[in-house]
């Protein structure tokens, strides 16, 4: 991926963004410009710059960088101003390992508390999705089938974990990573003949697997685009 020549004027945020607060908006809008290839390892974060693309104050922003510190994208220097950082394979790994563990628990959960109808519904789900070739449709589905999960395993403590959990991939995963649709629809029937069968304890590792495969995916392409970078410029200390 070629280089976005400097001082290159920062690109309009895109529909992804509505519906979301100003903080949130800033901190997508940054990992896009990183996945872009607009904003690379050791470049200074223009805030200024980013606030103006956004309609925002530099309020939000500085939200932002303080989220994207935590998530490991940036690192903030006193009196220097935010940089970006070096992506970490293994962390981007562990990150779809993660998510797996939580939703194959929501799984064994659901599948200890399944009806008929859970299987009825994930079953449509799953036809819906082999038809299915436009990722915003997919994204869709997809949603929907993690919601029936998380609402059959009536665990309030599962969704807060999975709200403190951000996505790694700015905008439509199923858009932006090559193979993800074809792993969604194998993970999701594994998911559904386990629900069916139920066998709670295959369900989770249906699950798990499905999440490590999207992560593989995710490790990849972050690998083509230049972001798991071995060298480059270093931070300022």
């Amino acid at each position: 991926m070629s280089p976005v020549p400097p001082g290159s004027p920062l690109p309009a945020p895109d529909d992804s963004l509505v519906r979301r607060s100003s903080g949130e908006q800033a901190a997508l809008y940054i990992r896009r410009l990183i996945f872009d290839g607009r904003l690379r390892q050791g470049d200074r974060v223009p805030q200024g710059d980013i606030a103006r693309a956004l309609g925002v104050s530099r309020i939000p922003v500085r939200e932002a960088l303080l989220s994207l510190e935590r998530e490991g994208w940036i690192t903030i220097r006193p009196h220097r101003g935010a940089f970006i950082g070096s992506l970490d394979e293994a962390a981007v790994r562990d990150h779809y390992a993660l998510y797996g563990l939580v939703f194959g628990f929501a799984a064994r959960r659901a599948t200890e508390r399944r009806t008929p109808e859970l299987a009825n519904r994930l079953s449509d789900l799953c036809a819906a999705l082999q038809r299915e070739d436009d990722p915003a449709a997919v994204a869709e589905l997809n949603r929907e089938f993690d919601r029936l999960i998380l609402e059959t395993a009536s665990s309030p403590r599962l969704r807060a974990v999975l709200r403190a959990m951000v996505g790694v991939v700015p905008g439509n995963f199923f858009a932006l990573v090559p193979g993800a649709i074809e792993a969604e629809r194998a993970g999701s029937r594994a998911i559904l003949d386990a629900v069916r069968a139920g066998d709670p304890g295959r369900a989770a590792d249906a699950y798990a697997r499905m999440l490590r495969r999207q992560g593989d995916l995710v490790a990849l392409l972050f690998r083509e685009r230049g972001l798991f970078a071995a060298s480059g410029p270093q931070l300022p200390v």
